[in-house]
């Protein structure tokens, strides 16, 4: 496969500068991703209602999904009502998040709130391996009222708290999830990145259809489900 496709042999010095040109972008880049975080810290907010949600021992207030923590990020999972294998998108990009105790020192927690019935999601989680904390909203507005409705799709919400009081401070879907994955970052990094044919590639390069290299949800709990769902993801 590669012997078609191969960048252009450079002496040192000329891949040096080329390398050169390439840092003076990514780092006005990363000087472009700090601004925009600033202008986030400095969004307004908006007052959330009481909602009621379902988790894993039963009804919770959001305001108790913070637990000790004033910031509180949700990632919205899609649901598909009857289904074995949930968002294969959902699924890939949550799985990443195996130690999220870090954001203790930041005040923080995030969290999983989807359209299934609670019972059905934390099976669901289960069955893949996902260790984040789940929570339901089929039994309440808050999906619908943050961009993820029922049979809607999937997005990122951030919340703040003052006392007993929840305030919604961003929002985001699409690609705009893709800032939270590390998958991504460490893709776009290869000679051939995500090799999808959307991207801006040199002729040749290694190419197929969007999303055709992406872990299908049973790909994900054949690695990461519990030792009997190993032994019997065929189906």
């Amino acid at each position: 496969m590669t012997s078609n496709a191969l960048p252009p042999v450079v002496d040192a010095d000329t891949w040096q500068r080329e390398l050169d040109l390439l840092r003076a972008r990514e780092k006005a880049a990363t000087r472009e991703l700090d601004a925009i975080a600033a202008q986030r810290r400095r969004m307004p907010m908006v007052t959330m209602p009481d909602y009621t949600l379902e988790g894993e021992d039963g009804p919770v207030r959001l305001a108790e999904i913070f637990g000790a923590a004033s910031q509180l990020i949700v990632y919205n999972h899609m649901w598909f009502p009857g289904e074995k294998w949930q968002c294969s998108g959902c699924t890939g990009l949550t799985s990443q998040y195996a130690r999220l105790d870090i954001l203790n020192n930041y005040d923080a927690r995030f969290v999983i709130v989807t359209q299934g019935p609670i019972d059905e999601a934390l099976a669901y989680k289960r069955l893949v391996g996902n260790t984040m904390t789940w929570y339901s909203t089929a039994n309440s507005a808050f999906g619908a009222d943050v961009g993820a409705p029922p049979g809607g799709h999937f997005a990122v919400n951030v919340f703040l708290r003052d006392g007993d009081t929840v305030y919604r401070t961003w929002h985001t879907n699409g690609r705009g999830t893709e800032q939270l994955s590390y998958s991504f970052a460490l893709i776009d990094l290869l000679p051939y990145g995500r090799q999808e044919v959307w991207q801006d590639s040199p002729e040749g390069w290694p190419q197929g259809p969007t999303y055709s290299r992406w872990a299908e949800s049973q790909d994900i709990a054949a690695l990461y489900g519990p030792s009997e769902a190993r032994n019997t993801i065929t189906s």
